[in-house]
């Protein structure tokens, strides 16, 4: 397995699908909840030829099974942040290491080496329980950045403020991911006028201030801080690698992740372009299940590049999307 494991962070466009196919397979023979789920659609695996027509698990069998591919102890399991009443989606994973391979090379792929910037997480909602994947990636990005100046902050805004003012007066390249509600919250306080400053929200409004559609967000993050764009990362505790947005909540992946779309009436119609739910194929999920039918709408353009227009209807409101767009 570690030679598919290699394959999927060097993988390309004309690569992707024979691994792709070759994941699949060996999901379906060690993967029992997908084993059932592949089965109960009737699908033949022999007459499945390219990733389009992979059967895509439902995000929600997270919630109430293990979706393991194999029998092991994992090295973490990450739970979903939920709201009172819901059931939390719990991530085995195998071998810790995938998942920080996928985001490093991730953020080098779309931000360069964390060794260039200074990152500041203000993540209180995150950090103040257990099991978030959002953590463990920014934690790890925050060691890698080797800057003194690179932490957590939970409600410490003026000392936010004051670090920002620092970083800026020395022309240091930051970013800072935030939750949604905790970088309004610090934007209305501490407005300020950000050259060399990223600011990348991470969803998540969990009941704390009146819900905005991401437009709104954008627009008042981008007066507060006087900055051209907001960025966005799209992840979820059921996938071990991210999307990235530089501003207008459109999204590319990294190459090892693919965004498809399916029809809302007949979830076997799966395209490349256009609208729909969300389908997810994320090859660094090798050990749980790379296929996944997310309860997102989005919409794929052209380029390639994916749009998140909000949630399907009667689906749990994900605690780390909470806004509604």
């Amino acid at each position: 397995m570690e030679a598919i494991v290699n394959n999927i962070f060097s993988v390309s466009p004309p690569t992707f699908n024979q691994l792709a196919l070759k994941i699949f397979r060996y999901q379906y023979a060690e993967n029992e909840i997908y084993n059932q789920w592949v089965n109960a659609l009737n699908i033949n695996i022999n007459e499945v030829i390219h990733f389009a027509q992979i059967p895509f698990l439902p995000v929600s069998f997270f919630k109430t099974n293990n979706v393991v591919s194999g029998n092991f102890v994992p090295d973490v399991v990450f739970e979903s942040s939920g709201t009172t009443g819901t059931v939390n989606s719990r991530h085995l994973v195998k071998e810790l290491t995938v998942y920080t391979r996928s985001f490093t090379e991730g953020f080098k792929k779309f931000y360069s080496e964390p060794g260039d910037w200074c990152i500041i997480g203000l993540l209180p909602s995150y950090l103040e329980r257990k099991g978030s994947s959002l953590v463990m990636m920014v934690e790890e990005l925050i060691k890698l950045s080797g800057n003194n100046n690179s932490g957590f902050y939970l409600h410490e805004y003026e000392k936010l403020a004051n670090v920002l003012q620092q970083l800026e007066a020395q022309n240091q390249k930051t970013l800072l991911i935030g939750v949604t509600f905790a970088l309004l919250d610090f934007a209305q306080q501490f407005p300020m006028h950000l050259e060399n400053t990223v600011i990348m929200e991470t969803g998540g409004m969990k009941g704390r201030r009146k819900e905005m559609i991401r437009e709104e967000v954008h627009s008042f993050l981008q007066k507060q801080f006087q900055v051209t764009a907001i960025h966005s990362e799209y992840g979820m505790t059921e996938l071990l690698s991210q999307g990235y947005s530089f501003g207008n909540g459109v999204f590319n992946t990294v190459p090892w992740m693919k965004v498809l779309v399916r029809d809302e009436d007949d979830p076997l119609l799966i395209t490349e372009k256009g609208r729909g739910l969300i389908n997810v194929i994320d090859l660094a999920n090798i050990y749980s299940c790379s296929f996944i039918a997310t309860d997102d709408v989005g919409r794929i353009n052209e380029d390639g590049s994916f749009e998140v227009l909000g949630r399907r209807d009667n689906s749990d409101i994900r605690g780390c999307s909470l806004m509604v767009m």
